[in-house]
């Protein structure tokens, strides 16, 4: 087992560098960011006297080679992940990559296929897989509590977000779906089962509010090979705040999960003293929902123990480079189903997961006839609903 803390350079100054030093911070006492690398030299010091850092630089490659340092965290835009990614896994040191993976699967691939050249420990830093109900509700999934799993919605919407290179769709790759599908589309595989290959999407995707090349708005429905469907909608232009909502149906149950809009904590104030109240809040006046623990709510807290003990315990962490590759191999037939209006198969060049999956729909038999269904009626009785399988006739029965 390697020693039990890390000493971590922090690639990028902006709004998820400054939620990930934050949480660093809080919890595991000895580990901290050592270093941080910033573009501008100027935010770089502003943030490395917000938190206590050693070090500052505005040369990339010295953060990433410095020898103190053995884990790099890269909260850069995501025009920059790939160049980032590579330098890391050359230098030898564990990385953390902040979502999405890629602009797109080929960028996505090259970094996959860097951090495995070189043995180097990977993880892909997707929080919101996280938060403790969702993993709560992945282990009851798991565990069979729901049956299998037939059909996944992840929602995320918000006003839109903090920086201006995410409205550029060269910088960013795209819009809302590159932006928040990532998280939605890996929620559905992990309820769905990782193991069981994405095939084919169809997308919508409009511009319907902001004056940009990327879409503000788009759903999708992503088929997989045993029969279940996964269904993202994600929004730039949702008005009252951030609505982050999961529904799980399976053959045994549901999940519901609502994460941030009701969030058990309600506040009434004029105003006249506001402040930040919650990611992604509108206002700082009226009825407000603020949030306890931001960061356990949004999964930095789970995630960054979950990374860090997978490295001591020279283990795989719940989310790698892998993952990030089949995410974006999903964005991108959604694109390409958006431009098409048609379905999109996903074009996985490396499958992992299981290669022959049986479908979803169990047939159970009742004295040589098929159960279409069982139904216990308000007298106590239970009702059968049988398919004779030689006629296709259908037929009741009270038991």
């Amino acid at each position: 087992m390697s020693k039990s803390y890390k000493i971590v350079a922090i690639i990028g100054t902006g709004f998820i560098s400054d939620f990930y030093t934050s949480t660093l911070h809080s919890q595991r006492a000895l580990d901290r960011v050592h270093t941080v690398y910033s573009r501008s030299i100027k935010k770089g010091n502003i943030f490395k006297e917000k938190w206590g850092i050693e070090n500052c630089t505005d040369d990339m490659n010295s953060a990433i080679n410095n020898t103190e340092v053995d884990t790099i965290i890269i909260g850069l835009p995501n025009h920059l992940h790939k160049d980032a990614v590579l330098a890391a896994a050359e230098a030898g040191k564990s990385i953390l990559c902040t979502k999405p993976l890629g602009r797109n699967a080929q960028e996505a691939i090259e970094m996959l296929q860097a951090v495995e050249k070189h043995g180097v420990f990977n993880g892909y830093l997707e929080d919101l897989l996280y938060p403790p109900k969702t993993l709560k509700a992945i282990k009851s999934v798991n565990d069979g509590a729901i049956g299998k799993v037939m059909w996944a919605r992840s929602r995320e919407t918000h006003p839109g977000p903090h920086s201006d290179w995410f409205w550029d769709n060269t910088l960013a790759g795209g819009g809302a779906i590159i932006d928040m599908g990532c998280h939605c589309v890996e929620i559905i595989r992990n309820f769905i089962g990782k193991n069981i290959r994405p095939t084919e999407v169809m997308c919508w995707a409009d511009t319907l509010v902001h004056p940009v090349e990327g879409e503000d708005h788009g759903i999708g429905l992503v088929r997989f090979e045993n029969g279940a469907m996964g269904q993202f909608e994600v929004s730039w232009a949702f008005r009252g705040g951030m609505d982050l909502r999961d529904e799980i149906s399976g053959t045994e149950g549901t999940i519901w999960l609502n994460h941030w809009l009701r969030t058990g904590f309600e506040m009434f104030t004029s105003g006249s003293k506001g402040g930040y109240v919650a990611e992604k809040a509108e206002g700082d006046s009226g009825w407000l929902f603020p949030v306890g623990d931001e960061a356990a709510e949004l999964g930095y807290t789970d995630m960054f123990n979950n990374m860090f003990n997978s490295m001591d315990n020279n283990e795989e962490p719940m989310e790698t480079f892998y993952d990030g590759y089949i995410v974006n191999t999903i964005i991108d037939a959604s694109y390409k189903s958006a431009k098409t209006k048609q379905w999109e198969p996903v074009d996985i060049s490396i499958w992992r997961g299981d290669k022959n999956v049986p479908h979803i729909r169990n047939v159970k038999e009742v004295d040589g006839q098929i159960l279409i269904k069982s139904e216990v009626m308000p007298d106590g009785t239970t009702k059968q609903i049988l398919k004779d399988p030689n006629t296709g006739k259908v037929s009741e029965k009270i038991i």
